[in-house]
């Protein structure tokens, strides 16, 4: 019996993993931590009855421990952590931001394994992540498509102490393939027009708020260019994006003889979620098998850095290094809160990030509190001091 965690159960990835899981009876839930969405928490609990619960507000903590008064319910950053340290061998992190990055700390240096869908904690913290990864033995197992597909197409060996140790020695490039979001081909004159109700209808993908604006800004994609930078050992100059509409190939590794590797299947998150949970085994799959000869058709094209700058600007951040990435995704976050109050624009985005880096003396080598206390900085700088003149 495997014991799963998740931080972040009513959000669009803790979801689809409780779907996931209820095709998987060898698997138990024994922590579910969640936001405000307090009626689907209660119906989760409800049905896979997991020990302990945590919950954002204390008043949340005191709805759910009367419905379920004989479970352990926590509220806060203390509730994640005891969900995050509780009794699973693998804890599911899928909450938006940096928020779990503490818990995930706490439960490395127990010794769990990390199935990893906040791309922010390693786009922010990498640099602090890694080595205790390296040094408590624990195995990251990536959620997000394009970086399953990068570990399915570059199968790592186990280190003696059990993390995952890749052969970067016999890679050339790592291929990041994105949909290019809702405004993909969208004329640049039309796009500060473009309200958070645009950006949110992602052709392909079911997903959550943030990440499908980050989608359509191409940020999205810059995360996971710096994800992917820690994940598998590569600098981000050996990282390239391509846009694939169809969302079909996942990514593709390049080997230095010249041989391309790629991972397709649907665009169904649920894929590399069960991958992630079950690794190295693959159970009977939980969504469709791929068609190609329905599919027909695979193109690609290179990503437009003009008008989606917030790429190139994840670039600028993963090769400064320290604090920048940091920053890079705090200002993104801050951002995107202000785009979706109709505050800025949607050109804005991109523009509040640049500031914001500009802005920032990085940090070299940080540790936690840098890390930490250039996060706040970045949000409040882009919620203070706004320089774009269409904040309102």
């Amino acid at each position: 019996m495997k014991k799963i965690s998740i931080l972040g159960s009513t959000g669009s990835v803790g979801a689809q993993a409780l779907d996931v899981l209820r095709g998987l009876p060898d698997y138990r839930v024994t922590a579910l931590a969640a936001g405000r969405n307090i009626p689907l928490l209660l119906k989760q609990i409800a049905e896979f009855k997991p020990g302990l619960t945590a919950v954002s507000r204390a008043e949340d903590a005191a709805e759910v421990k009367k419905e379920f008064p004989d479970m352990a319910v926590y509220s806060g950053a203390d509730g994640l952590s005891r969900a995050a340290v509780s009794e699973a061998d693998i804890v599911l992190a899928a909450v938006v931001g940096t928020e779990c990055l503490k818990p995930v700390i706490e439960a490395i240096k127990l010794r769990k394994n990390i199935a990893l869908a906040s791309k922010e904690i390693l786009a922010a913290a990498g640099e602090i992540i890694i080595p205790l990864v390296e040094k408590y033995g624990v195995k990251l197992l990536p959620v997000d498509s394009e970086h399953s597909a990068i570990m399915q197409s570059c199968p790592p060996a186990v280190a003696p102490n059990g993390c995952f140790v890749y052969p970067l020695e016999q890679i050339n490039k790592l291929i990041l393939t994105a949909s290019g979001g809702a405004f993909r081909g969208v004329p640049a004159a039309e796009l500060p027009a473009k309200k958070a109700a645009d950006a949110l209808k992602h052709p392909n993908w079911a997903m959550g708020r943030k990440i499908t604006i980050d989608s359509a800004t191409l940020v999205n994609k810059g995360l996971e260019v710096i994800e992917a930078r820690w994940l598998f050992g590569l600098p981000c100059e050996r990282i390239e994006v391509l846009i694939h509409p169809q969302s079909i190939v996942h990514s593709l590794v390049e080997y230095r003889d010249g041989s391309v590797l790629a991972q397709l299947g649907m665009p169904d998150m649920r894929l590399p979620i069960q991958y992630a949970l079950t690794y190295p085994e693959r159970l009977p799959g939980c969504v469709p098998a791929l068609d190609l000869l329905q599919v027909k058709n695979l193109s690609f094209s290179p990503p437009d850095f003009k008008n989606f700058r917030g790429l190139k600007l994840a670039y600028e951040a993963g090769q400064a290094g320290g604090t920048m990435p940091a920053v890079y995704n705090a200002a993104n976050e801050a951002a995107v809160e202000l785009f979706c109050q109709d505050r800025i624009k949607f050109t804005d985005i991109p523009f509040l990030i640049e500031q914001a880096m500009l802005s920032h003396r990085a940090v070299s080598a940080p540790g936690l509190e840098d890390i930490l206390a250039a996060d706040h900085w970045a949000k409040q700088f882009v919620q203070k001091e706004p320089k774009c003149p269409t904040v309102r």
